[in-house]
């Protein structure tokens, strides 16, 4: 029976045919024909203009990032050996887990208007996320052509095994969990590449000029980290590592909340990102933190809108489009009973929520 694997992050597919695309940058419709995905209907004015990129809204949003990630960081630290250094260093960790968000956006180039501030966070950013950048921008580039594709070609960032291992897809809400499958993440292969080994991943997705620049990043990566052990070993104490390695493992719950409603229990090999992808209306707190990536539909259909414009894009084709889900709980009542039946039966695909759209 063929079936979708991610146990290893390097995306062993078996009795799967994947056809590697030689240019993933090129245009769609040179490789697949002409109106592939589906999009709505928006004056073309109107969207240029949502697409025009400013810096001050990013400016904002990671001065107000930061401020609050070292506010709960100087909390942990002065409680340090209480029961509120608990509460406040994963208060610090939740924070920290999403810098994801905004490294996704830096890497999108839409942060900021300036290149070298996106460049520039987006390092910062993907250390924080434990994302290798170079790596990163070829798959995503994948992602967006051909989300959910699991042949002609694979999209590489698919988030949930099929047949779905629910042990694994649970536990990776629990502070720590992740670390069982640490050996199988994004670090792991980065750590590999940081060796000169190149991963099935980055021998399908980056092109060989550019693999050098994979190996580089990686070794920069692997070099803080070995930097920060040390420096925590010398000191003999764990907050070095408690404050710059281990955020992403502690204080996960949040974000893998938040990211898993993107495409998690929606069906593969379906060209409508209205089928594939999940929009979510989240309260401010959260959206804020995970800088509007809630609005994933949208982000999908027009990758080139920057994130703070992507409510006004909501509003104006919320009609084509189906109902969103309002918050975590709604769209869990969709995701966990997808999840769990796709455990039995992979080719288990819930209801079709174009019937919604009047």
């Amino acid at each position: 029976m063929d079936y979708f694997d991610l146990s290893t992050k390097v995306f062993v597919i078996k009795n799967m045919a994947v056809v590697i695309d030689e240019n993933v940058s090129a245009s769609l419709d040179e490789k697949l024909g002409a109106n592939v995905w589906w999009k709505p209907e928006i004056d073309k004015k109107t969207l240029k203009s949502l697409c025009v990129k400013k810096s001050g809204p990013g400016v904002l949003y990671v001065s107000m990032y930061f401020i609050a990630l070292i506010a709960m960081g100087y909390l942990a630290y002065i409680t340090w050996g209480s029961y509120w250094s608990i509460l406040f260093f994963w208060l610090y960790g939740t924070i920290y887990a999403f810098s994801g968000a905004y490294d996704h956006e830096a890497r999108h180039r839409t942060l900021f208007k300036q290149r070298g501030l996106n460049d520039f966070f987006g390092y910062i950013f993907s250390f924080m996320t434990n994302f290798e950048p170079v790596r990163w921008r070829w798959t995503h580039t994948l992602h967006h052509s051909y989300t959910l594709h699991t042949t002609e070609p694979l999209d590489f960032e698919i988030q949930v095994d099929r047949p779905s291992k629910l042990f694994k897809f649970f536990v990776s809400f629990v502070p720590f969990g992740p670390l069982l499958w640490i050996h199988q993440s994004y670090l792991a292969e980065t750590l590999k590449n940081s060796l000169g080994i190149i991963t099935p991943v980055i021998d399908q997705c980056v092109p060989k000029e550019h693999q050098w620049k994979v190996i580089l990043s990686s070794r920069i990566h692997m070099g803080i980290w070995v930097s920060i052990i040390a420096i925590s070993i010398y000191l003999n104490s764990i907050l070095p590592v408690l404050y710059f390695l281990l955020p992403t493992f502690y204080g996960n719950t949040f974000f893998a909340l938040c990211g898993l409603t993107q495409h998690a229990g929606l069906p593969f090999n379906k060209k409508d990102h209205r089928i594939n992808t999940r929009t979510v209306l989240l309260n401010p707190i959260l959206s804020w933190l995970y800088i509007k990536l809630e609005y994933h539909q949208e982000h999908h259909m027009f990758p080139m809108v920057p994130w703070y414009n992507l409510p006004k894009l909501h509003n104006l084709i919320k009609d084509q489009m189906p109902k969103p889900n309002n918050g975590l709980i709604s769209a869990y009542r969709d995701i966990i009973p997808a999840i769990m039946k796709q455990a039995f039966d992979p080719k288990y695909e819930p209801p079709n929520r174009l019937t919604e759209i009047s």
